[in-house]
């Protein structure tokens, strides 16, 4: 979109423009993604330069219709909020949890043990993303940035197929990044923007966020660099999922609180900064053939519970499983 070309922001000319389209800046919108400080340190260009050109970004986007503005009254943010999009998770009970399925512009956050659900769940979520709009998709792709060698390509045909979708349109509709370091997982999501639009990609899917960290930066002697890096890539994908309007979904790991002596001592990992960043927390532990979500953290849904499990179709509910035999 000309609109959209660097250009056409006051202050960045030919030189300005090359150096961001180097660290693929490619538009106004990548520009508002990164930020002054990011601007700032992977261009060279003065500090209070990229703070002045990251705002008009955004004052450009806000223009074109494509960011809120600043200051609006929450009546307005209430209309818009109505007509926020949701993604089906495929499962009724998962659905009614989440107030309707998967929010875009915001990053939902699964976390639990193995075997407790979230890979099948992104899984799935790339097949029912593309289900047309009155069955709970929104008709677009999906990208699924994979650290941990999680994505198969068979459990999307068994998915796709179940649901009646072809499969094989279903696989060209999802792009696939193995993500092998934490340093590459940042240079993949810093990255996005080009495929969002080229793939006309509403879902993003990081299986696991916090993985790479993990195993990287052990001991607490590096503890605050790794919490620091890791802050720096949630917010990124933030970013992302506000500016292009698509939902952020990612999964966690969990680790045992050795000060818990009663009840549930798993914790996720990442601490608060994961926290922070995630709109919406769910975890998810196995009960028997069943699985249960527990609404952790979100800005305004009940902390509640409920019952769904895995088959065929990926995510389910128990009573539909049973009324499909």
């Amino acid at each position: 979109m000309e609109d959209l070309d660097l250009e056409q922001l006051e202050g960045i000319g030919p030189a300005t423009k090359q150096k961001l389209l180097d660290v693929g800046i490619r538009n106004i919108m990548d520009l508002a993604v990164k930020g002054p400080v990011e601007v700032f340190d992977s261009t060279g260009i003065d500090l209070d330069k990229a703070m002045e050109i990251c705002n008009k970004a955004r004052s450009r986007l806000v223009e074109l219709g494509l960011l809120e503005e600043d200051f609006i009254p929450a009546s307005e943010l209430y209309k818009k909020r109505l007509e926020i999009e949701r993604i089906t998770t495929g499962s009724k009970n998962l659905d009614n949890l989440l107030g309707g399925g998967i929010e875009t512009q915001a990053v939902t956050e699964f976390y639990g043990e193995f075997g407790s659900g979230k890979t099948q769940i992104c899984h799935t979520l790339c097949v029912t993303v593309q289900l047309p709009k009155d069955m709970g998709g929104l008709n677009a792709g999906a990208i699924y940035i994979d650290t941990e060698n999680t994505f198969r390509p068979e459990r999307i045909v068994s998915i796709a197929e179940a649901r009646g979708l072809n499969s094989e349109e279903a696989l060209k509709n999802i792009t696939v990044a193995k993500a092998y370091n934490s340093a590459h997982q940042e240079l993949i999501v810093g990255e996005l923007g080009k495929f969002i639009e080229k793939n006309k990609s509403r879902l993003v899917v990081v299986d696991s966020a916090v993985a790479h960290y993990r195993a990287e930066f052990l001991g607490r002697g590096i503890l605050a660099e790794r919490q620091q890096r890791l802050n720096k890539f949630m917010h990124l994908l933030l970013r992302v999922g506000e500016t292009y309007n698509v939902a952020i979904v990612v999964t966690n790991q969990v680790q045992a609180a050795p000060d818990i002596f009663f009840g549930d001592p798993s914790r996720p990992t990442g601490g608060h900064v994961v926290a922070h960043t995630s709109t919406y927390r769910i975890y998810l532990r196995k009960a028997g053939k069943n699985r249960i979500a527990r609404m952790v953290d979100s800005p305004y849904h009940p902390e509640r519970e409920v019952v769904f499990i895995l088959n065929e179709r990926g995510i389910d509910d128990p009573d539909e499983s049973t009324k499909r035999r």
